[in-house]
């Protein structure tokens, strides 16, 4: 699988050489030093995936991909060279579809660009699955409440569709991870639970009392069959 990806990233030696590394292996990739650069090329041109790094000359990596999960939801692989934790999860709350420190190898930042590439463009069955007044329409790949959409990443609507399709048995994070073609990030087992939260807060009435996907302490989430009775 390829496609066309722009790096968002000042680093001009590295950006060469993801450049050349996924060109070998058929991607078509475009740079830009900066993040207003970028955004506009965003906005003027079609990407398949982003690279974004964390930390631009202009602006800050997490304000801007916030800014651009308000208009796209081109999948987005964020890039760092801190090591806090606490970036991960913040870079996951706001849309980034996977994260990477750096120093990377190559082959790690294309196995996680074929993942979240997979997500977004995999085959789904052409069907519309109502919940109470939540609907999931996989072919379009929609999430309405009462006919509203709701908006969510590709890999967050590849969860709630996982946990939809299996109602009423408890999901382990790995059987998630596994169902939704994800990887896991080098011990990082938070992030599931982070896009649970993101999801909650854009399909529950009220995201600190779940009725739709309930947590099961120890063992992982269940997506309630019997809801929205009202």
């Amino acid at each position: 699988m390829t496609g066309r990806i722009l790096i968002i990233d000042d680093d001009q030696r590295l950006a060469g050489m993801v450049s050349d590394y996924l060109g070998g292996v058929g991607y078509r990739v475009a740079a830009s030093p900066t993040a207003r650069e970028g955004e506009q090329r965003l906005k003027r041109e079609s990407f398949d995936a982003l690279i974004l790094d964390l930390m631009l000359p202009d602006a800050d990596g997490l304000e801007v991909c916030r800014r651009i999960r308000q208009s796209s939801d081109v999948p987005i692989l964020m890039l760092t060279a801190r090591g806090d934790a606490m970036d991960r999860v913040v870079g996951l709350e706001i849309g980034a579809d996977d994260y990477l420190p750096k120093p990377f190898e190559p082959r790690e930042l294309l196995a996680r660009l074929r993942s979240i590439l997979r997500r977004k463009s995999g085959p789904v069955p052409q069907d519309v699955k109502r919940y109470g007044r939540l609907e999931i329409d996989r072919a379009a790949r929609r999430v309405t409440i009462d006919g509203e959409e709701r908006a969510l990443t590709s890999y967050q609507f590849a969860l709630l569709d996982a946990l939809a399709a299996h109602a009423g048995r408890v999901m382990s994070r790995d059987a998630l991870m596994d169902l939704t073609k994800g990887e896991q990030l080098e011990a990082f087992d938070r992030s599931v639970d982070v896009h649970i939260s993101r999801i909650r807060a854009a399909i529950e009435d009220d995201p600190k009392k779940p009725r739709r996907i309930i947590t099961v302490r120890g063992a992982g989430y269940v997506f309630a069959k019997e809801q929205d009775r009202a």
